[in-house]
């Protein structure tokens, strides 16, 4: 019911009024039964923008450090992404991850539309990164089609280390639906995950126009962390 309310009384009149997001490929998403929304993943924003232009509910796996902030802003912010139908993925792998896709696994059970970004976090620098392969399990264990969505301009509305979004005009590209069901019955096999993923990732990059990378973006942003602590602190690269 809150969920309802947001999205048509209280965000979603503001941001389709601010924003004005474009959509092609909206009839792509079926009317109903169990699919997954597989975006890339430009912005914050995105667990927005997305939700609010689909008709049907979509339940998003966000980072699990978004629902344990402290204080005030942490309590806001993680009544947010609850009421706004967001599940915790924890990203540190293991059967904690595991557990994550659990919970994921009996959204598309019940029927529902399941919102998942592949690359695992945000793009550092607005290309398309590589693909794990959590979501070619789901999709193969649950047996559901899986559609590729490319996030067009969100990386400006709200770049990362950005607190308050920029008014700018975002698009959303939502491709046919993807069926793998040659792989039913090898969901845990991971020669077939990785095949599966790799064209998932293709149809997004081909929908959105990024560049792609070879890389998992998680790897990148924690070299590039570090390549800043050593610049401020005056060490030598590790392999210097």
């Amino acid at each position: 019911m809150v969920y309802w309310i947001l999205k048509q009384i209280f965000i979603g009149p503001l941001v389709k009024l601010l924003y004005r997001p474009w959509t092609k490929g909206l009839a792509n998403v079926p009317a109903r039964g169990a699919a997954i929304l597989a975006s890339n993943h430009l912005s914050f924003s995105d667990s927005i923008f997305l939700p609010l232009m689909v008709r049907r509910p979509v339940v998003f796996l966000a980072k699990q450090e978004y629902f344990t902030g402290r204080g005030l802003k942490g309590w806001l912010t993680a009544a947010f992404f609850r009421y706004t139908n967001q599940l915790p993925m924890d990203r540190s792998g293991g059967e904690a991850s595991a557990a994550s896709l659990e919970a994921g696994a009996q959204i598309l059970a019940n029927g529902g539309l399941l919102g998942i970004y592949p690359e695992g976090t945000r793009s550092p620098d607005g290309r398309l990164y590589r693909g794990k392969v959590g979501v070619a399990r789901l999709a193969l264990l649950k047996q559901v089609p899986v559609l590729p969505v490319a996030m067009i301009g969100t990386e400006k509305v709200q770049p990362i280390g950005q607190r308050i979004p920029s008014i700018r005009r975002v698009g959303i590209i939502i491709g046919q639906p993807m069926d793998f069901s040659e792989f039913y019955g090898r969901a845990e096999d991971r020669a077939v995950q990785r095949e599966v993923t790799t064209r998932i990732m293709r149809q997004i990059q081909q929908l959105s126009a990024q560049e792609y990378v070879d890389a998992y973006a998680a790897d990148v942003k924690a070299r590039l962390a570090q390549e800043a602590a050593q610049k401020r602190t005056g060490e030598p690269p590790a392999d210097a």
